[in-house]
């Protein structure tokens, strides 16, 4: 009985994801707010059914009551945290965008069911589920302070100094003293915490680049803002963190575009980015690995390709329906939590279900590109944009190495991925954007009761005048 309701849950699951992917699309269909809100609430009753059966499974699955028990735990404190982060995410802000809200839980909701089934067969159940879970609730009151700030001090584009330094000073740091990680200086530990800055300074760089491009785009302004940028790609290169430094080329030449609209930039950005490729490739040794396993990764399967091989073969294996939860073996591919999550969830939940994960992000990103076309002020404008950029950037690198599309580049999966500085770092990008929606939507408000007032006003000086004899 038990296996047959495991196996029914399964095909229940992929059809939720697959019914809230579709509202998700549905939602930029309607013109009308209240048609928009009442979608978004059933998404919600969605994801809530979804993350139970998901940890119903768990539950059902798990070898010892202790372990039992803490699932359960963990469950209702998850689900308490996703109703009370909807509601006072909304009772603080009332022009919040509801759909990118559902899509942060719903994320969040998949890594955490899929950090939960990874731990949970462990000495220390659900450690890193538990972590992970204690920083998002951090991270969520974190979140609900930024919008706050954007409405209220709409000045910000005047420390674009500060930015920068902050972003370079917090770079160098790691790698003059950063800890080494799979042949890259990625973060520094602090009283036994493992902080990665360059997911910070991906914020301070928009924030930077679009405070100078916003003052002026003039040759010099051009030439002033690429060093800058150019010195923060350096840095990144030189950690080995490359990555991130591609992240941050890419968003960059993109906003540079964005802000001038000459193609010589774009076009010579894109030359001089195949350039720094193939130059890192004959620099660097560990990216001369990570383009080997690539190419060709059962060539040395039992060493620098037994990465790639084993994701492919949890994929692969998974196929379009998934073994279902605690069904496969994610656990022998090296860094699962991080890197490859998606493998994971390719493996178990199956490839209907991953393909619907990212259409979920690709959601988010359009949402991201309309709100950049909606803003007015060119300042706005490219912070929504080059966010967008970055998140959508951050997917595909981390996707496209899982699939073998592209070379390994170690970035995780925003909201999915275990990892405390991405999770802060997303959540403050997520609330960036939240708050440009919500200084647009109010803008849009008092623009429309003040054109009600107008015609108002019209409308009894028409019924004050005299009528003709």
């Amino acid at each position: 009985m038990v296996n047959l309701i495991l196996e029914l849950s399964k095909y229940v699951m992929i059809f939720l994801m697959a019914v809230y992917t579709w509202a998700n699309f549905r939602y930029f269909s309607f013109t009308d707010r209240e048609r928009k809100l009442r979608l978004c609430a059933r998404q919600n009753h969605v994801m809530f059914f979804m993350h139970f059966l998901a940890y119903m499974t768990l539950f059902l699955k798990a070898e010892d009551e202790k372990t039992s028990g803490l699932l359960a735990a963990f469950y209702a404190a998850q689900a308490v945290f996703f109703l009370v982060y909807i509601f006072l995410t909304r009772r603080f802000y009332r022009n919040v965008s509801r759909i990118l809200v559902n899509n942060t839980c719903m994320l969040l909701a998949v890594g955490l069911i899929m950090l939960s089934r990874l731990s949970m067969f462990r000495a220390d159940p659900l450690d890193k589920a538990l972590k992970q879970f204690v920083i998002i609730c951090g991270a969520a009151v974190v979140s609900w302070l930024i919008p706050w700030i954007m409405e209220r001090f709409w000045q910000i584009y005047k420390f674009q100094w500060i930015y920068a330094a902050v972003g370079i000073l917090a770079l160098l740091a790691v790698w003059i003293g950063g800890d080494e990680s799979f042949g890259a200086q990625l973060s520094f530990t602090i009283g036994g915490i493992s902080i990665q800055p360059s997911e910070f300074v991906k914020l301070t760089f928009v924030l930077f680049t679009a405070s100078m491009f916003y003052q002026s785009t003039e040759l010099k302004q051009v030439c002033i803002t690429t060093a800058a940028a150019a010195a923060h790609v350096l840095i990144l290169v030189l950690s080995k963190d490359l990555g991130g430094a591609l992240i941050l080329f890419v968003s960059y030449v993109l906003m540079l575009f964005i802000a001038t609209g000459k193609k010589l930039y774009l076009f010579g950005g894109i030359g001089l980015g195949c350039g720094a490729a193939a130059a890192a490739f004959g620099l660097f040794d560990h990216v001369k690995r990570r383009v080997a396993a690539w190419k060709n990764p059962w060539a040395d399967i039992d060493n620098t390709g037994y990465q790639i091989t084993q994701s492919l073969f949890a994929i692969g294996t998974g196929g379009w329906f998934g073994m279902g939860l605690c069904q496969g073996m994610p656990g022998k591919i090296p860094v699962v939590e991080k890197d490859f999550i998606f493998a994971a969830i390719g493996e178990e939940f199956g490839g209907i279900f991953a393909v619907c994960l990212l259409l979920i992000c690709l959601g988010c990103f359009i949402q991201f590109m309309m709100i950049a076309s909606r803003m007015q002020a060119m300042f706005y404008k490219l912070i929504a944009f080059g966010l967008g950029i970055q998140y959508v950037m951050q997917v595909f690198l981390t996707v496209g190495g899982v699939t073998k599309f592209i070379p390994s580049t170690g970035v995780t999966l925003p909201f999915v991925s275990y990892g405390g500085s991405s999770i802060v770092s997303t959540f403050m990008l997520f609330a960036m954007i939240q708050g440009l929606y919500i200084i647009k939507r109010n803008d849009e408000e008092e623009m429309g009761v003040a054109e009600g007032l107008m015609a108002k006003k019209e409308k009894n000086k028409a019924g004050e005048a005299p009528q003709p004899q």
